[in-house]
């Protein structure tokens, strides 16, 4: 899977774990360069509370393009630290 933003790679990876049909990316498969945290927040009753990052790329910005839980319920621990991409906010393909 890859997440492009203003025509750059900003996520890659074959190991996504798929969660409410969104691909959830490892943390060490972003580029973090492109990346900064939003004070965005929002909480899941089975995942908990997730955080949420701002992207730009080549002055092109979009503000809460992806999420994820630092610490994740007891379910949800599959997912911890992964990251999930807003389909409207960026191109994501196979």
């Amino acid at each position: 899977m890859k997440v492009t933003f203003n025509g750059a790679v900003i996520a890659e990876s074959d190991d996504t774990i798929v969660v409410e049909n969104n691909h959830y990316f490892p943390p060490s498969s972003i580029k973090k360069e492109a990346f900064s945290d939003s004070k965005t927040s929002s909480v899941c009753p089975w995942k908990g509370t997730a955080s949420y990052y701002n992207a730009s790329v080549d002055g092109k910005s979009v503000n809460d393009v992806a999420w994820y839980y630092p610490k994740t319920f007891d379910k949800a621990k599959n997912i911890e630290g992964y990251v999930a991409f807003y389909k409207n906010k960026v191109h994501i393909q196979d």
